[in-house]
């Protein structure tokens, strides 16, 4: 019982854990709110632009590959005796739109790229042929698999030159 003035009733008082959330949950709401309005959004110094990810065969990709509202799920395989393709083929591959579920190593060696398409998207395909060039692109239907595109990275790709990533 909390102490009060003789003949006083007491107001009872909410645990110090449930007044921590709700002011917790209060600050996420108002910072959620704030974010989703734009409201203070400017432009960025030049110190803080993104860095232009280079391609291996050309310029920089400054834009995604994949349209907006379009899922392609694809596998990246290490098909070289490297370490970490697959991982950086994966985050390159996400950069420019794909959905990329599962990454990790092949018993198969390639010196080039191959994007298998295991769906019957010959245009998505060529996309992914575009993104991992050198590469070729291989018809090789699947229905065993949950994965539109099943790319085996080969020795000839080049990771391109990574900005920092937190």
């Amino acid at each position: 019982m909390e102490h009060g003035e003789v003949g006083q009733p007491t107001r009872p008082r909410w645990p110090l854990a449930l007044r921590i959330g709700v002011v917790v949950a209060g600050l996420a709401g108002a910072f959620t709110l704030f974010a989703a309005s734009g409201f203070g959004r400017r432009a960025l110094p030049s110190w803080a632009q993104p860095f232009p990810r280079a391609e291996p065969g050309g310029g920089p990709v400054t834009s995604r590959v994949v349209p907006e509202g379009v899922r392609i799920r694809v596998e990246v395989l290490n098909g070289t005796d490297g370490r970490g393709l697959a991982r950086s083929a994966t985050a390159y591959l996400r950069d420019a739109g794909f959905d990329v579920v599962f990454y990790g190593n092949s018993v198969e060696r390639r010196d080039t790229t191959i994007v298998r398409d295991r769906r019957g998207h010959a245009e998505w395909a060529e996309w992914a042929r575009e993104v991992m060039r050198p590469a070729v692109v291989e018809a090789a239907p699947d229905s065993g698999r949950l994965v539109d595109l099943s790319i085996v990275v080969g020795a000839r790709w080049q990771p391109p030159p990574d900005p920092l990533r937190p």
